[in-house]
């Protein structure tokens, strides 16, 4: 039995691309990440979006502007969206149920943030028996502590590489395993 692929679509939220500090190569990533979209639905392969959640006064508060899906990226009617309120888009949400009942096994992953919501919800994904794809050039952050977002984001590859799949998005095949 073949497995279904999908795309899922991590925290690409208006809020994120309002930060006072740019993130690192944020409008490439929304172009790579509508490439993907494209390419999910040239083969028929779902796209899951999540959509993380805060309280008043953040960037992404519900209902706020900056909690919207980017309209570059944003669904279409009948695409799944999953509401999350901690990093793993596991965790007290649907997504187990959504990915059950559209048969999926393996995730291919892209979004924000690399070092918060792509690394929990991979390594969550890897933990429950997915065939995980995190795309090397489809995920962003911003630098901290010394570290750009580009050295940021090398690391993660580098960690992701231990228990998923790393392609860069020119890469990325939505067909069924």
């Amino acid at each position: 039995m073949s497995k279904v692929t999908a795309l899922l679509v991590i925290d690409v939220q208006n809020g994120m691309f309002e930060e006072p500090e740019p993130m690192h190569d944020g409008p490439g990533l929304l172009e790579r990440i509508e490439s993907l979209i494209g390419k999910a639905k040239a083969s028929d392969a779902p796209v899951i979006y999540v959509q993380h959640n805060e309280d008043e006064g953040y960037p992404l508060a519900t209902g706020s502007t900056g909690w919207g899906i980017h309209p570059r990226i944003a669904p279409t009617a009948g695409e799944p969206t999953i509401q999350k309120h901690v990093p793993d888009a596991f965790q007290n949400t649907d997504l187990q149920e959504v990915l059950t009942r559209l048969g999926v096994g393996r995730l291919v992953m892209a979004g924000l943030q690399t070092d918060m919501c792509i690394a929990t919800t991979a390594k969550g994904a890897h933990d429950r028996g997915y065939e995980v794809a995190v795309v090397k050039d489809g995920h962003s952050t911003w630098g901290q502590g010394g570290e750009s977002g580009l050295q940021i984001i090398g690391r993660y590859n580098d960690k992701f590489r231990s228990f998923a799949a790393n392609p860069s998005a020119s890469e990325v095949d939505f067909r069924s395993a």
